[in-house]
This record gives structure tokens, sequence and C-alpha cells, in this order.
């Protein structure tokens, strides 16, 4: 079901739906999915009044000659009111887009009761559409503010009604005209709207703008202000969006760049609740300035006190739509929180061993097909360990099976090597894989997937220098991004996201380009799967695709959180390389000498965070080169 709440869907003294807010297209467009290119829908209307025929009748005129004249074409336009209502059943299973009327809330609340029309709608995968008083009756929980005299007075007038349960959103439409309304001498919003939103949260919006129900997202398109807490503020103007969405953000504080991942999620209308385990006072400015709220843990592995934060924001905010670190370590314990709250716009906790451990990462590449390296777990015993090793060769390259980069990698080069790492892992070898050695150019694909399974966004970078030898013998970092993604790496990429079930979610897939032909995985220049990272590249390189790419991911990524889609343009592309230099070492050209060679296209020039040093060096230099020749040039200049 498409679902579109409204005051009403004309601008006022228009006789046909406005486009205002692409509202009109987008209506076209839910209709068209329904019905297909080749029929006209069949519109039902229901009626707010409907034991007033007049009334009926010309709101049933007034809508079907508004639809016409908005260009849309329909099979028939039938009304439901007390002369058909026995009808409803049949009327509701042939509909294609059922229209709710304006009028009395309560008069159609009654009716809507009446009718039992919330069960009527159960299975309905069309398009209904509110007006006025049809979109407040679409709330699970209507409020049915005082409209008539008398009303407002009346003790026993019921402010709060069962409705038809599509939205939890409770609307006050017509903002311009209702803004300075008085009824029995009250004002409608300072006298009865603000003191009812203690504990509720009221949303209002003039006509022109509308509420969009699909795929499990609620948007507010246009101009529109929310009620709650005793006051009203402005959450959107003309031509923007608000996503009514409570993002559970984990240490949103590390990495340092992350707190864009929120301020993007705070442009889009989403609430970003965010869990750390600092003093909020010791938060960036610029974080702070992005979250709706913030519980502090004192230990973020403590799940006892993580559980306790979602929960408290759940009491507060309400359903918790989201929760995120987009960060490797704390994988796991986003999958379990979000399996203890329901919440399934995430991986769960019966899947996370996929994309945790690369021994069952291996049974996923079989299932897509793609060609990746051979492993024996090291638990099986030194005994099947040797036997891998004489049907592979050496070298071979032990791995932990649930490790993140590089850490804990090492390449064994004969028997007593082997020999040698055993006895150095008496106690935990069990936690190791060991793989063949493929010799072949590291590359990445990083992409972020929507929740149908869609890229919204491509990139590709190329590491000459695996992270494993950097690591190991302390050798300066070179890498760089693309301008574009081989369609090859994209076919695969996308063939390995499907193959492990993997939707909404930025992620980081690294493979080898082969530097000669070997039996079983490929031809020289094909990919092999090396390992699946279920969140964003590490480091500066979420930054080198901005620059790369002249976009912004964090963006990208909220959006598709927020709408489902990418919102944010590619602008025109080039090459971003990366080079981090090491402290201690003395290179041919200082800095000043870097500076006046690539400062005209140095794009970042940063201490790394400790953490990252031993990945990334201690300085970090990222230019925008518009030829792939100039990235070799920069890497020689640098690293001299």
């Amino acid at each position: 079901m498409t679902l579109y709440l409204t005051g009403s869907p004309t601008r006022y003294g228009e006789d046909h739906f406005t486009e205002d807010n692409g509202f009109l297209s987008d209506v076209k467009a839910a209709l068209e999915r329904v019905t297909g290119p080749g029929r006209l829908p069949r519109v039902l209307l229901v009626s707010a009044a409907p034991d007033d025929k007049g009334f009926t009748d010309s709101v049933e005129k007034g809508m079907g000659d508004c639809i016409h004249a908005s260009g849309i074409r329909t099979a028939s336009i039938t009304m439901l009111d007390r002369h058909n209502f026995r009808e409803a059943p049949a009327l509701v299973r042939s509909a294609d887009w059922i229209i709710l009327c304006g009028g009395h809330v309560p008069t159609q609340n009654r009716f809507l009761h009446e009718l039992g029309f919330k069960a009527l709608l159960r299975d309905f995968d069309g398009v209904v559409m509110g007006c006025s008083a049809g979109s407040m009756n679409c709330a699970g929980r209507v409020y049915s503010h005082p409209e008539l005299p008398g009303e407002a007075v009346d003790p026993g007038y019921r402010r709060y009604l069962e409705g038809l349960g599509l939205t939890d959103i409770q609307l006050i439409p017509h903002y311009a005209q209702v803004r300075f309304a008085r009824v029995d001498g009250l004002r409608l919003f300072e006298d009865i709207a603000f003191p009812d939103s203690w504990g509720h949260n009221f949303y209002t919006l003039p006509d022109g703008g509308y509420v969009k129900v699909a795929g499990g997202r609620s948007e507010l398109r246009g101009e529109a202000f929310e009620i709650a807490r005793g006051g009203m503020r402005r959450i959107s103007e003309e031509n923007q969006s608000y996503c009514f969405m409570n993002l559970v953000f984990i240490s949103p504080h590390f990495p340092q760049t992350y707190w864009h991942f929120c301020a993007g999620a705070k442009a889009d209308g989403v609430n970003v609740l965010g869990i750390a385990d600092v003093p909020y006072e010791q938060l960036s400015p610029e974080l702070r300035g992005c979250l709706t709220d913030y519980y502090r843990v004192t230990d973020l592995e403590d799940y006892d006190q993580m559980y306790r934060a979602v929960a408290w924001f759940a009491h507060k905010w309400g359903r918790i739509d989201w929760i995120e670190s987009n960060n490797e370590y704390w994988l796991e314990q986003d999958a379990r929180l979000r399996t203890d709250f329901h919440v399934t716009s995430g991986i769960m906790s019966d899947h996370i061993a996929a994309i945790k451990r690369k021994s069952e990462m291996k049974k996923y590449y079989a299932l897509g097909g793609i060609p990746t390296a051979r492993q024996v777990r090291c638990a099986e015993g030194p005994a099947a360990v040797k036997a891998f090793t004489a049907l592979t060769g050496y070298p071979v390259i032990a791995k932990p099976d649930g490790g993140v980069g590089a850490c804990g990698t090492t390449k064994i080069l004969s028997d007593s090597d082997l020999d040698a790492w055993f006895a150095a892992h008496p106690d935990d070898y069990g936690q190791f894989v060991i793989e063949e050695f493929i010799t072949g150019l590291l590359v990445s694909y990083d992409a972020i997937f929507n929740d149908r399974g869609e890229p919204v966004f491509e990139n590709n970078s190329v590491f000459p220098t695996p992270i494993m030898d950097i690591v190991h013998g302390n050798l300066d970092t070179c890498y760089w991004c693309n301008k574009t993604v081989p369609p090859a790496l994209a076919e695969i990429g996308r063939r390995t996201v499907k193959a492990f079930g993997i939707t909404s979610r930025f992620v980081h897939l690294e493979y080898f380009q082969l530097d000669r032909d070997r039996e079983g995985l490929g031809k020289k220049g094909d990919y092999v799967g090396l390992e699946v990272n279920m969140r964003p590249p590490g480091g500066y390189t979420p930054d080198m695709m901005n620059y790369a790419h002249h976009t912004d991911v964090f963006q990208i990524w909220a959006d598709m959180v927020a709408f489902g889609e990418r919102r944010k343009p590619i602008g025109d592309e080039a090459y971003c390389a990366y080079v981090g230099r090491r402290d201690g070492r003395a290179y041919k050209h200082s800095h000043d000498e870097v500076m006046a060679r690539y400062g005209h296209c140095l794009c970042m020039c940063d201490r790394v965070p400790t953490a990252l040093a031993d990945d990334l060096g201690d300085l970090a230099y990222i230019v925008r080169l518009p030829r792939r020749a100039d990235i070799e040039a920069f890497f020689r200049f640098l690293t001299e």
C-alpha cells in the first residue's frame, strides 16, 4: 500500500492536484505501479458525511472533476456512503485507489467503524489518499481536536479516537486556514492543541504539503510544523523532506568523521539518538548539533547498559526504526540489539556469522558462484592443515576467523614455519583459518545498497601494497580511488551482495585481481573474493570517495536510510590518491615542498589518529588528480 496524507491535494483556488513538492507526479507513478501502463484505475471515495446526500454528492463531483483536471484518467469513480455501505467489501476489493474524503472527523470515524474498514484494508495493495478528516482518521490513535461550536467545552467530547492504524502520524491539516482559528472562544493552537501535545506529537502543514507512507517509511514533503511538549517548531520548508524515523547511532564519536552520518540523517528529518561512553560535553560541537537525544553508557561493550539505552529511547521517542554503528567492531552487538528490539532494517543475529567469520563467508561465496581462495579451519588440527598445505603449496596465510583488517595475520612459508605458528598459538589456534596465498592486485568494491538490494552508490579503491605488508613492514601507505568502477568488478560486487542476502547497508568488499591464470580461480585480470566487510571502508576512504566523485557519501547513506534512494548527485569525477607518511622517517621532499608541488590539488592534510596509524601512517596527504598516470608520480614524490 502507498498512503498519502493531505489536508487538501490542491492549493487554494486550484482545480487540480498540486504539482508542488512533487505530489501529482508521485501519485501518478504510484497508481501506475498498481494498475500497470495499460489499465485505468478504479477509484473509491469514502464519505465523511454518509447520511448527508447533498454534501456527499458535491464532494463526489468536486473530487471527480479535480482528478480529471489533474490529467488522471479513471475507469470508474464510486462514492461509498449510506446508500451502498453494504457493498463496502466488494468495492474495496475492486478498487485501485481509495480516497478518504474530508469533513467532520468523528462522523467519518463512526462510519469507518460501522464498515469495519480497518479490516477491509488489511490486504489492500493499492493507493490510499486521505483528505483532511480522512487523513486524520488514518492514524492508529486519531487526534480529533474540537472543530464545531460546543465541542471544546463539552466534557463528553472525545479528542482521541481509534483510527484505521495505517500510520502513527497525527495530523492537524490546513495550517494556513486554522493557525489562528478559535473554537468556543479558545485558540485552536495555543489553548487546545499545545496543552494536548504533552505526551503526543502532532504535525500541521499547509495545503500543498503531504505525507507519503510506503515501504515502511513515512516522509513529509513541503512546509510543516511539529507540535509537541506544549510548543511548536518548524521541521520542514517548501520543497524539503522530513523523515519520520528514529535512528539509534552507536559510537557516533568514533571514528571521528562518523558525525557526518548523523548530520546527513538529521538533514533528512531523522531523530538521531546517540549512544557513546563519553560525557555529552566531550562530544564535538558538530556531533552535539546533530543529535536529537543522547544516552551515555560507561562501557559500550556492556550489553545490559546498551539494552537499557535503546529501551530508554524506545520509551521516550517511540518505535526504533534503525540501529547502526557502521563499525566492524560493533556489528555483532548491533545485530543483537536489532534482534531484541525487532528492528528489521538491518542484519539480525541469525545472519551475523556469515559476515563476521571468514570460514562462514566461503559458503555464501559458493552460493553466488564467486571464486575465492581455498581455506582450512585451524580447529581441524595441525595434521589437517599440513594436508591442506600439501595441496596448495606454500606460502599460506593464517588469519583470525573473526578478525578485522591485517591484525593477527601471518604469512607462513614452510612446514617448519607452520609448526612454529602452532607452537605460538597453543590455546587459540582454533580461532584461525589458513588460506592459500594468491598474488594479484588488491582492490575493493565499495557501495551503498538500498532496501531493494540495489546499489545507489558505487566506488572502486585500489591498494598496490596490501595492508598486511604495510602493517608488518611499517611501510608508507599508498592507495587511490578510481574515477569509475570497472564493469566486471561492479558485476561481481553486486553478485556478492546478493549472495550474502544484504540490503540497506554500506559495504566494503575486497577482491584480488589475478596477476596470472590460476586453475580453479580464473584468468589473469579476473576478480577473486577475499573477504566481505558489511560497513564503510575504514580511515579516510569515505572522504576520498567524496573527493573522487564530487559528492557526499555520508548524505547518500542517510538518504538511503530515510528514503531508500540516493538524492545526492554525483559530480565531475577524478582520481583521489592517499599517501600516509611515517614519523621519524627521513623523506627526500619536505612538507613545504609537497605543498608547493601538490597544494593546488590537495584535498586534505591531517594527522592520523593513533588508533589508525599502523595501517594509515602518521600524516595523511590526499589529492585529487585528473589522470591515472599522475598517481604514480604523486606516490614517488612523497615516499622518496
